[in-house]
């Protein structure tokens, strides 16, 4: 089931969920196969800790990584990825399930990977949930950056 902060953001944002049976999307490659889309379709959603104690989640297409030194240019330091205990604290949301909507206290950074997409799939806060949705949207809603940091 969609947290109730996560449903509140797409329904004033006029964006549905697809949801599918639990547990079906917790990868970018399950997620692409079970809504029939390329894995670069899939937004996934990592989060990064750094030096700092400041918490940024990148969102990038589902077959890119993260360069981290294009991450530290990004954050001012290095940055480490928050194991899924973290996560979950941090974001609400459970690994499979991380996504860019209703955060409170983490940097939201769009990568442009995303951009060469007509739509997108984040989640919506579970690891069975896909939300369709422009790369403009999806920054118009998140009040994300547009950044660079995937290779």
């Amino acid at each position: 089931m969609i947290p109730e902060k996560v449903a509140k953001v797409l329904a004033a944002a006029g964006l549905e969920a697809l949801e599918f049976e639990p547990g079906s999307t917790p990868t970018a490659p399950l997620a692409a196969a079970r809504i029939g889309v390329e894995v670069g379709r899939i937004a996934k959603s990592l989060l990064f800790r750094a030096k700092d104690g400041s918490y940024h989640l990148v969102v990038c297409a589902g077959d890119r990584r993260v360069n981290s030194g294009r991450l530290k240019a990004l954050v001012g330091s290095k940055a480490s990825m928050a194991d899924a205990e973290e996560t979950l604290r941090v974001t609400g949301y459970p690994p499979g399930g991380v996504c860019p909507f209703a955060l409170e206290g983490v940097a939201v950074h769009l990568d442009e990977s995303l951009a060469a997409y007509e739509t997108v799939y984040p989640a919506a806060g579970t690891d069975s949930t896909g939300v369709p949705v422009s790369f403009e949207r999806l920054l118009a809603v998140t009040g994300g950056s547009r950044v660079a940091v995937t290779e």
